[in-house]
């Protein structure tokens, strides 16, 4: 008989000892943000007492042995004195995880007819157990609720993970007990457990606002236009010059996300184990890592291809303060991602791809002393001291950056004046616009995936981005006398479409091709250092 918090449950059905049985519970295992099928099979068959687990089970899976024999002790049941063999397959798939310790007790429970084989081939099954027989949460729940889905199958989760599980929609059957007992008296109808409901976090703090900044207008235009089209910003200055105030008040202008972004990016955070009792938010995401992250950090990795600072900034903002503090390896692998909006993590065990369409924004002094180009100021080592600083950033990942702005020195008049008046909320107004604009148009020429000017192609530039006669013009001489790339051509008219769509217009004119070409200028403090 079942005992819990001193109540008595229904008996458990006799168990035909002398006829081996397999029982089947399915369950997934994680690809990058991909939910791969397992299929867990357990037997009791004659021979020495012992629990064996096979197809390639990491250590959180051989430990579950133990896990599972003490949480059905817990509820009163015993295991037989057989052999018991739990295959999970397919056997050549590496398994990781603690997930898999509800679905082997759930096959156990199933071997000896506590629970009917056919209600569980129902429903994929993640979670992990308590010695006590408590589920306890795992990591992602909503990328295997929404597998399952797509294969027409229900999803038993933990409790805490329920809220995440149930934004993969209302037709999915989603049970989400808080300990073994639980489900076992729901599976017999004793006890009926409600569905979970989507979690939505709340919004804890305010994002500092653009009116706090005195001066430095000019850094905040081009802040503006790299949030209205999703472009890479460089900002060049010295220290104190206002370049991490201005980083951390980008959020307070973007746009909250849509549906899909939002399920995409909660995907990630998901698997990651980034989202606090399942909720979902539609803020977007600001990932700031410190300039000593390893590379695995910045691209994903590690024993179980965690998803890296790249992908958990997807939809969102990837801020690399003091950029050539970062080792050099991990600044060029920004650039694949950069250009294909995904990041491949490949090892010997395991090949996965996340997507990693990121905003870039970057921040670094002129040189290491930070004041080159400063009037008045001469680095103790000349203009050595910027170029050494400054070739740590190769021309190609440069060449990736969009807008890329100098700021200068705060002066301590600037900071008698008065509070600008302008505030973050008026400036995401005239962003929100703007995005609003570039949605409408890619959804009319069949694009509905792309979502800013900074996913264009050079061939969907053609399309969108034609400059008036006076505009190409000045569009050529300026590539001669710049010269400038292909990937940059295309960058100045992907820069010149959102500042056409930040004032309404469907034309691109010279005006809008001269602002685009004075952010694609090196700041000066490089110039000096060339």
């Amino acid at each position: 008989m079942f005992l819990w918090a001193g109540q008595i449950y229904a008996n458990v059905s006799p168990i035909q000892w002398g006829q081996d049985m397999t029982a089947r519970v399915a369950t997934v295992a994680f690809q990058g943000i991909e939910a791969v099928p397992v299929d867990v099979q357990a037997q009791f068959v004659s021979g020495y007492p012992q629990f064996q687990v096979v197809g390639l089970p990491d250590k959180a899976i051989a430990e579950s042995r133990e896990r599972v024999r003490a949480a059905l002790h817990a509820i009163g049941l015993a295991l037989p004195a057989k052999r018991l063999v739990v295959n999970l397959s397919p056997a050549d798939l590496p398994k990781e995880g603690s997930h898999y310790d509800l679905p082997i007790a759930l096959a156990l429970l199933s071997a000896l007819a506590v629970i009917p084989a056919d209600f569980l081939q129902r429903y994929w099954v993640i979670g992990e157990l308590a010695l006590d027989g408590s589920i306890l949460g795992v990591a992602g729940a909503l990328p295997a609720a929404i597998a399952a889905n797509g294969r027409d199958m229900g999803l038993i989760c933990p409790k805490p993970s329920g809220p995440e599980a149930a934004w993969a929609g209302e037709a999915v059957d989603i049970l989400a007990p808080e300990n073994l007992v639980q489900l076992i008296n729901h599976v017999r109808g004793s006890q009926v457990l409600s569905k979970p409901r989507p979690g939505i976090a709340e919004v804890l703090r305010q994002h500092p606002d653009l009116s706090e900044i005195k001066g430095q207008e000019g850094a905040k235009r081009a802040l503006e236009v790299a949030a209205a089209g999703g472009h890479h910003l460089l900002m060049v200055g010295p220290p104190g010059a206002g370049k991490s105030m201005l980083a951390q008040r980008l959020p307070s202008i973007l746009p909250p996300m849509a549906p899909r972004e939002m399920l995409d990016v909660s995907m990630i955070a998901s698997l990651a184990g980034e989202l606090g009792g399942g909720k979902l938010s539609r803020q977007r995401p600001f990932r700031a890592p410190h300039h000593s992250a390893s590379m695995p950090a910045l691209v994903g990795g590690g024993l179980r291809a965690r998803p890296g600072e790249m992908a958990l900034a997807h939809h969102g903002v990837l801020f690399l303060d003091e950029l050539p503090e970062f080792q050099p390896r991990v600044l060029e692998s920004l650039r694949q991602p950069l250009e294909a909006g995904e990041v491949q993590v490949a090892r010997v065990n395991y090949h996965v791809t996340y997507p990693a369409r990121f905003q870039l924004i970057a921040a670094m002094n002129p040189c290491k002393c930070g004041m080159a180009g400063e009037p008045g100021h001469v680095c103790r080592t000349g203009l050595r001291c910027a170029a050494e600083y400054q070739s740590r950033i190769s021309g190609p990942l440069l060449d990736r950056m969009d807008i890329q702005i100098e700021l200068a020195a705060v002066r301590a008049a600037d900071l008698t004046l008065p509070a600008p008046k302008e505030t973050s909320l008026e400036v995401a107004t005239r962003v929100a616009a703007a995005r609003d604009i570039q949605h409408q148009r890619f959804a009319e020429l069949g694009m509905a995936q792309l979502s800013t000017n900074a996913e264009a192609d050079g061939t969907l530039l053609e399309t969108i981005a034609t400059p008036d006669a006076a505009g190409l013009k000045l569009l050529r001489e300026a590539a001669e006398a710049m010269n400038l790339s292909a990937r940059g051509y295309h960058r100045v008219l992907r820069v010149a479409r959102t500042l056409a769509d930040l004032e309404a217009r469907s034309d691109v004119s010279r005006l809008h091709i001269a602002e685009a070409l004075s952010y694609r200028q090196r700041p000066a403090a490089f110039r000096i250092a060339a």
